[in-house]
This record gives structure tokens, C-alpha cells and sequence, in this order.
């Protein structure tokens, strides 16, 4: 809550405002927690005038009660599940990509993070650094923001693949401005996430730690925070597995216990299931 000023409410005057400070009362937390009756006395105030300021500050200024079953309600109306089409990866993230939020694919190159397929009902972009990819995402929102669609309906999701190849290049050496504009890309992300209700989906390559050995999302712990899911594609190496055989590991989410873990076959064109729909859906 702020310092008490003049226009804050009605009632609440400059010169009520001056007696106050003479008794330490100078923010609407003092005025609203004191002794009106004592602060009365002391300011020669009128006690009626300081309830009712109080009143109007408290209504104002007060957080309105939220049960669980609101809550639930309000969650209900503004996220959406979109279903990525891979039986097994919809199970992992707990039925799909959910709007409001930022979930990343990581893996090393050739994981299966982009599949051709999918692009055939995506309208695709080209960026070639972290300011071109700032400047669409921008123009994206305002296009959202003001009811533009394309002809193929509303906006649904945003995919970036790949975030780290805009960011990596800043990172490190003499672009000490690397860092903020990775930030600044984040809060733009997630300003669409929230504030549009759609999803955006991130694709992430991997790292090695040098002291074991095991993968990691590139970027840093910084960028750890951005996404609120996050599944890592590898290899699968399972006797007798085919060659296009991925597990998909959750190692961040805030539904599913994380450390699950999923078989997904991956194709020329991406999955058996998005293949036999394509070619259902050819002419």
C-alpha cells in the first residue's frame, strides 16, 4: 500500500494529510491499522471523518476473498489444452500444450524436435537473430491483440525452433548485452503466453556437464526459469528398437511428477498417428 496524498480518496485532504504525518500516520497501512479514536485526540480530527476515509481506503486498497472453487473457475475459462497429435507425448504433459504457458523441447540435434509434418499447418517465419525473432513476436502480438487472424482461424500457438540459436551467439565473449536481451525475449514469450491465452512451444538444444557427463537444456539457469514444462527427446537404445524411437523425459512441470518418461516413434514426417492423418487428409 502507498503514502497517503491528497486525491487518494475522498475525504482525505492536504491538510488532513499534514496532521497525520505530525503523528507518524503517513501510509495507508499506518491509517488503516491505528487507533482512530487515539489518532483522533491527538490530530483534533474528526473520529467519523477518519472511519470514513479508513472505509474507502480499505475498499479500495484490500484484496477481494478467492475460494478454491472461483479459482477453478476462472482456470477453466482461461486455459485451453491443445493436443499435440502423439498419443504418448499428450500423456506426458498431462493430456497436451496448455495455454497461458511456455513449454520447451530440448535434445540434441536430430532428437525429433522439428518434424516436418507438423509445419504443413503452421505458418512459418524466418528469423536469423534474436532481434528479427523480437520484432515478429511483437507485431504477432499486436496482430492477436487487435482481433487479426489468418485465414486458417484464431492464433493457437507459437513455436520457436530454435530459441538458443538466436541466443547462444550473444552469450558469453564481449556481448555483455546477451543476458538482457535473453531476458527480454523471455518476458515477450510469456507475455503471450499469459496476457493472449495461447501457447508457445520452444525447442532448446542440450549441453554435457563436464563434471558427469549428463545432458542439459543450453542456455543457463537463468533461462531455467522461462519455460513451465520441459521435456528433454534422446535416443531410445532399447534392443531391438527402431531407428526412429525417441524417449521423452519430463524434468520440468507444475502438474506431472517429473523424472516420468515416454517412447515416442518418430519418422521422415514425424509420428505413425500424424502420418496416417496426413495422408487421411490428402486429396
Amino acid at each position: 500500500m502507498g503514502v497517503l496524498r491528497a486525491g487518494l480518496c475522498p475525504g482525505l485532504t492536504q491538510d488532513m494529510i499534514q496532521l497525520l504525518r505530525g503523528v507518524g500516520v503517513r501510509t495507508v497501512v499506518d491509517l488503516v491499522s491505528a487507533d482512530l479514536e487515539e489518532v483522533s485526540r491527538k490530530c483534533s480530527l474528526s473520529y467519523k471523518a477518519l472511519v470514513a476515509v479508513r472505509r474507502v481506503l480499505l475498499a479500495q486498497f484490500s484484496s477481494f476473498p478467492f475460494n478454491g472453487a472461483d479459482l477453478y473457475e476462472e482456470f477453466k475459462s482461461s486455459t485451453a489444452i491443445l493436443a499435440t497429435g502423439i498419443t504418448s507425448l499428450d500423456k506426458l504433459l498431462d493430456s497436451g500444450l496448455y495455454t497461458g504457458e511456455v513449454t520447451e523441447i530440448t535434445g540434441a540435434p536430430a532428437s525429433g524436435k522439428t518434424q516436418a509434418g507438423a509445419l504443413q499447418r503452421i505458418h512459418v517465419v524466418r528469423v536469423f537473430d534474436i532481434f528479427q525473432l523480437m520484432d515478429t513476436l511483437q507485431d504477432l502480438r499486436g496482430s492477436i491483440s487487435k482481433q487479426v487472424t489468418s485465414a486458417s482461424g484464431p492464433v493457437k500457438i507459437v513455436v520457436v525452433d530454435s530459441v538458443s540459436a538466436v541466443v547462444s551467439p550473444l552469450l558469453g565473449g564481449q556481448h555483455s548485452e546477451g543476458l538482457a536481451l535473453m531476458m527480454q525475449l523471455a518476458r515477450e514469450l510469456k507475455t503471450l503466453a499469459r496476457e493472449l491465452g495461447i501457447a508457445v512451444l520452444v525447442t532448446n538444444h542440450v549441453t554435457r556437464e563436464w563434471e558427469n557427463g549428463k545432458l542439459r537444456p543450453a542456455l543457463g539457469r537463468s533461462w531455467s526459469f522461462v519455460p513451465s514444462t520441459r521435456v528433454l527427446l534422446q535416443a531410445y537404445e532399447g534392443p531391438g528398437a527402431p531407428g526412429g524411437c525417441r524417449v521423452a523425459s519430463l524434468t520440468k512441470s507444475p502438474r506431472q511428477p517429473t523424472g516420468i518418461q515416454e517412447v515416442i516413434e518418430i519418422g521422415i514426417c514425424g509420428t505413425p498417428e500424424q502420418n496416417s492423418s496426413l495422408e487421411g487428409n490428402k486429396p
